[in-house]
């Protein structure tokens, strides 16, 4: 598959010669020290332990490392490193946090990975607009922290504590989306060093507004684009208000079925949940091994609400009649902070606990999304789909190839359902065939326009989303 890969990449845009001998992995001496003379030497390195490092993400896509390894400490740096890679034709490989899905870090064509984790400033924060500006380097946790004395917190929390900016450049979601959305909903504003080192602010240098009509959406463009439209150096978030009070629970099921139609009967009642999330029983039994919980092993609702004492006695009274109707039970609740916490680790730790059934494997991630109303459809179909390949058994040789099928199974069946291929790991290496089944040819077409007109050499992060 990386052959193949590495062909489509070079039929899309040309090989250009930066190595000393025209192959890749070799950077001329001259280059290697024009890098350290942009960053310092200390900031600049070819070791192959350390590119390997930095050639793979938590995704099964091989490790494809670059060339060079680079930590710039300012946007200037980084303003300089891209105006010097693309000048002489190097690919340019974003990294943060290396914690992505979809093999977004693997450099298919060499070049230099721009390492951004040393900028991990919080520049400015706006209390009184909800609002915060932070470097690529700062994660969603250390946010959290900073912010813990201000009554306001940045809700959108993927699995791992993943780097803001990283997950700016994926369109990263999380278990708070259904109520305070992705990360589409929460960024306000984008600086970018293009290609070429030109600086872009994607909404006006400094702004922090709510709501604008003016122009084209360029943070929109930038949110999602995988690293391959530019650099991102700094990302202006939306806060929000810590909720008065917080109850959590689960609560089991006797069947996947049943699970989800509460899913769906609460969502359409309109009872203003912030986290709703389904586990199998599968599931449930790595993350009660792994995490130490003591939770029923059958198909598992974690929920949770925020508001005021009074609106939260009415949100979990409605939500448990709707539990009921369908069969739930096994009602565990939760309204300590130390109690929530331990429950929430688990389901963001779910990943590891999957990994911990099979010592030695790698893990196989993929992640769609469908309308709400055929939701309990694709949960049961892929249920059963799981049950019937045998993807459990480890002395089965091809159980890779059967992964690889049943992924794909589950993208066009999700697509069948007028859904989407990628919910929010983004399409990375394995997905841009399956993005192109989703959008269309005009809208493939579209998006390799807006791509050669930001980035007509095609060297950010080349082989990645087209």
């Amino acid at each position: 598959m990386a052959s193949l890969l590495r062909a489509a990449t070079w039929g899309m845009f040309p090989w250009r010669g930066y190595c000393s001998r025209g192959t890749q992995g070799e950077l001329s001496e001259g280059f290697v020290e024009a890098l350290k003379a942009v960053v310092g030497s200390p900031h600049v390195t070819t070791a192959a332990v350390v590119r390997e490092q930095h050639g793979h993400d938590e995704s099964m896509h091989r490790c494809q490392p670059p060339d060079a390894v680079v930590w710039p400490q300012n946007v200037e740096q980084v303003s300089r490193l891209a105006a010097l890679c693309y000048g002489q034709g190097v690919p340019i490989i974003p990294f943060g946090s290396g914690t992505g899905l979809e093999g977004g870090v693997c450099a298919v064509q060499g070049g230099v990975c721009v390492n951004l984790t040393h900028m991990d400033r919080i520049l400015e924060l706006n209390p009184e607009d909800f609002s915060v500006v932070v470097e690529p380097g700062v994660t969603r946790k250390v946010l959290n922290s900073h912010l813990r004395d201000s009554g306001l917190w940045f809700p959108v929390d993927p699995g791992a504590d993943a780097s803001l900016c990283g997950m700016v450049a994926t369109g990263a979601s999380g278990t708070n989306a259904v109520r305070y959305g992705t990360m589409r909903d929460n960024v306000l504003n984008l600086e970018v060093v293009l290609p070429g080192g030109r600086l872009l602010h994607t909404a006006g240098p400094g702004r922090h507004f709510r709501k604008s009509a003016a122009g084209y959406n360029l943070t929109g463009l930038f949110v999602g684009s995988e690293g391959t439209l530019g650099l991102i150096t700094a990302a202006t978030l939306r806060l929000h208000p810590v909720p008065e009070a917080t109850v959590a629970a689960t609560c089991a099921f006797p069947s996947v079925q049943a699970a989800v139609d509460s899913t769906v009967h609460i969502l359409q009642a309109a009872v203003p949940v912030a986290r709703i999330e389904f586990l199998d029983d599968v599931m449930m039994d790595a993350c009660n091994r792994h995490s130490k919980l003591n939770c029923c092993v059958a198909p598992t609702l974690f929920l949770e609400f925020h508001g005021s004492e009074q609106a939260l006695a009415e949100q979990v009274q409605r939500t448990e009649e709707i539990i009921r109707h369908n069969g739930g039970s096994h009602f565990s609740w939760a309204k300590e902070a130390e109690d929530r916490s331990r429950l929430w680790a688990a389901r963001h730790n779910a990943w590891y606990a999957a990994l911990a059934l099979r010592p030695g494997c790698k893990g196989y991630s993929t992640d769609v999304c469908v309308p709400i109303s055929r939701l309990p459809e694709i949960l049961v179909q892929t249920k059963e789909d799981l049950q019937a390949s045998g993807l459990t058994d480890p002395e089965d040789h091809e159980e890779l190839l059967r992964v690889k099928a049943f992924a794909e199974q589950l993208v066009r069946r999700a697509l069948a359902l007028r859904g989407t291929c990628t919910g929010e790991h983004g399409i990375g290496l394995g997905k841009r065939q399956l993005l192109q089944e989703e959008v269309g040819t005009v809208g493939i077409e579209t998006m390799r326009q807006l791509k050669a007109t930001l980035d007509p050499r095609g060297l950010m992060n080349p082989g990645k989303v087209l």
